[in-house]
């Protein structure tokens, strides 16, 4: 594997970590407003 090759698997492994992320932090959103309605 080169060097290139690696930075662009790390890239796209932050990449689909944030979307994780960010599916993580909606889900917990949705349970907060429905517990303070």
């Amino acid at each position: 594997m080169t060097l290139q090759e690696l930075i662009s698997e790390n890239k796209r492994q932050l990449l689909s970590d944030r979307e994780a992320l960010e599916k993580i932090e909606k889900k917990l959103e949705e349970r907060m407003l429905k517990k303070a309605e």
